[in-house]
């Protein structure tokens, strides 16, 4: 042993014990890291070397029954980039010009961006996956859909919209999102020599599941007539809004249904939250002498009258619980039919008198009101009924002619179409069908009937008198000669402010079509028209014959009634279409008689005032009044033939 080892002999020993230990630890975090920990490293490695990314579903489209797509999913494009890999800026900035248009300064702006990640692209239509940029610039091109509406405000409450990320938020879109909502599948990519991401062969790979399509009961062309009717005449009559419903009374299914003012969905943002409700099912009103259905079918279900029984009308106005109660008119004696045609508010007063708070109260549940008709769209009003035992004295007779209770349209839709289809409530739905992206049905909707109201045979009497409403009593405006139209009218005084108002009304029409077999149920609402528009009778009804004729115009599958004795109509007459022109069912002969201008004044004995001048108008002749009441003479007779704008002298008493 050499002294200079001796010397050093500590020193070397301390470095060899450093060095050996050293390569203990190396060795041993080698081995934790390749034989205990391989497993996870492996997935570690593997992560940096592969990148998962969503493949987008497309999400599932809504039609209406005959297959027109209500809605359409356009493919646009996200780019996006980190600024700091990007070598040349200039060339992506005049690249990028190229396609889009866009200034290059717009894109330089993104380009010296201090931030990691920036989208250069967002909503393109443009499909730029094919070009040479995303492997020139290592930038990212992602494929989305953007859901559109092709025909703007039609359907658009009923469909709603969705929002940046193709969640629906309103109407159909946000209730049936689950079913139209597609999955997302999913690509791993594998990172190459460049830094870029590329899609390998065997690789995972998890397809994307398109979204099942809605199919509506809604009719495009139905939807269509029903809302540029209401626009045209919440125009005309000055009203606050409008809204209607068309149904098929047999099986519930709504054919269109719609309020005004409305919204194009696609520019939803740019319209007042109120414009996007469907006012049809979310609001409710007093509908007026629409009501009086309820006190006329539990009259005769209860035995409680007969067709012939007389009820006196006192000639207008009648005190009622220190209350004045008026008729449009001053009516002597009547029967139910004729209290239904001449819409009386006394005489159907007098009849829920007889029944009593409970009876009126348990017709009106059977009738739906008070309940949501859970149509298959939220937000639905439920109406308001009070439980009688919370009535007021004067309630029975308020509520029997449309007041102290509140509808929506829906509601009193679903309740006609129950004397339509002979007694039974129907649940109206809009959704037909949910199907599969291979035509495989996942949900199919079928008519469901929630309870029989009364029988058919006294259903039956019922559409009598809301025939004769229409052929000859308050809803002449709704008749189309040869369709036996069948309705009712209804007005209401809105109540505001505790009291209800002298100026502002509610007008409403329900009818439905043809009389026998009634396929065509429409209810019309205007809320505060003008006068004299505010009359059930000379507002929502003619919106509702304007739609009901258009209808019968183009749907060539409507066919008229059979020219036969018609069992529900007293003085029968068979009709043509629009060819002659009838009032009170009997037709003005237009004729040649002397002169090929000649008209055969008609018969207006017992006649009121308003119905003799709308007979002299439709046969174009000139009207002179003396006296006030019903017509008790005339001059000339019936009979005469007169030229054109010739004067007819009528004195009533």
């Amino acid at each position: 042993m050499t002294k200079s080892f001796t010397k050093y002999r500590f020193r070397i020993r301390l470095v060899s014990l450093v060095i050996i230990s050293f390569w203990i630890v190396l060795c041993g975090k080698l081995f934790s890291v390749q034989i205990l920990q391989a497993d996870e490293n492996r997935k570690k490695l593997t992560a940096q070397a592969h990148r998962k990314e969503s493949i987008p579903a497309e999400r599932g489209n809504i039609f209406d029954k005959n297959g027109d797509a209500l809605t359409r999913n356009v493919a646009h494009y996200t780019i996006s980039i980190n600024p700091s890999k990007v070598n040349d800026k200039v060339a992506l900035a005049k690249d990028l010009q190229s396609i889009t248009g866009r200034p290059i300064e717009y894109y330089m702006k993104k380009l010296n961006s201090d931030k990691n990640f920036e989208y250069l692209e967002r909503n393109l239509k443009y499909d730029i996956r094919e070009s040479k940029l995303q492997s020139k610039y290592s930038i990212s091109i992602e494929k989305n859909y953007r859901r559109t509406y092709p025909h703007g405000s039609i359907a658009s409450q009923i469909l709603g919209y969705t929002d940046t990320e193709d969640k629906g938020i309103s109407g159909i879109e946000k209730d049936y999102d689950k079913f139209l909502s597609g999955t997302p599948g999913q690509v791993i990519k594998s990172k190459g020599w460049q830094g870029k991401y590329q899609s390998k062969s065997g690789l995972p790979y998890i397809p994307p599941i398109d979204g099942n399509n809605v199919k509506l009961t809604i009719d495009l062309n139905y939807q269509s007539i029903l809302q540029e009717e209401l626009k045209k005449r919440k125009k005309e009559t000055n009203s606050l809004s409008a809204m209607g419903v068309i149904m098929n009374p047999q099986t519930g299914a709504i054919l269109a249904m719609a309020s005004v003012p409305d919204f194009d969905n696609n520019y939803f943002s740019k319209y007042k939250i109120n414009n996007h409700h469907c006012r049809a099912i979310t609001d409710q009103f007093e509908p007026g002498s629409t009501f009086k259905i309820v006190a006329a079918v539990a009259a005769l279900s209860e035995n409680k009258i007969n067709l012939t029984e007389e009820f006196n009308c006192e000639n207008g106005k009648f005190e009622y619980f220190n209350q004045i109660v008026k008729d449009h008119e001053p009516y002597g004696m009547l029967t139910l039919p004729q209290i239904i045609k001449h819409s009386s508010n006394i005489g159907i007063i007098k009849i829920a008198e007889r029944l009593g708070s409970r009876t009126i109260h348990k017709y009106a549940k059977l009738f739906g009101f008070g309940s949501a008709t859970n149509v298959g769209i939220r937000g639905e009003t439920s109406g308001s009924l009070k439980p009688y035992n919370n009535w007021s004295r004067i309630s029975v007779g308020q509520i029997s002619m449309g007041h102290e209770v509140a509808v929506s349209t829906m509601q009193l839709a679903a309740a006609f179409a129950a004397i339509a289809n002979g007694g039974y409530l129907v649940k109206p739905y809009i959704v037909e069908q949910i199907v599969h992206s291979d035509n495989k049905i996942e949900k199919n909707s079928e008519t469901r009937f929630k309870r029989k109201i009364a029988n058919q045979k006294i259903m039956n009497e019922v559409k009598k008198m809301l025939r004769q409403v229409v052929s000859d009593g308050t809803g002449t405006e709704a008749n189309i000669a040869g369709w036996e139209i069948a309705g009712k009218t209804g007005t209401a005084q809105k109540y505001i402010d505790g009291k209800y108002s002298d100026s502002e009304f509610i007008s409403n029409f329900v009818g439905f079509f043809p009389l026998n077999e009634p396929q065509i149920l429409s209810a019309i609402i205007l809320d505060g028209p003008d006068t004299p528009n505010h009359w059930g009778g000379q507002g929502a009804a003619v919106a509702f014959k304007r739609i009901i004729k258009r209808i019968i115009n183009m749907d060539d599958k409507i066919r008229p009634p059979e020219k036969k004795q018609n069992a529900f109509v007293h003085n029968q007459y068979k009709a043509p279409l629009e060819t002659e022109i009838f009032t009170n069912q009997v037709p003005i002969s237009l004729s040649t008689k002397g002169s090929a201008k000649t008209i055969k004044v008609p018969n207006l004995i017992g006649k009121s005032l308003k119905k003799a001048i709308d007979i002299i108008n439709r046969a174009g002749l000139k009207i002179k009044i003396e006296g006030s009441g019903r017509v008790v003479s005339q001059k000339p007779k019936p009979g005469t033939y007169l030229r054109p704008k010739d004067d007819c002298l009528v004195q009533l008493k």
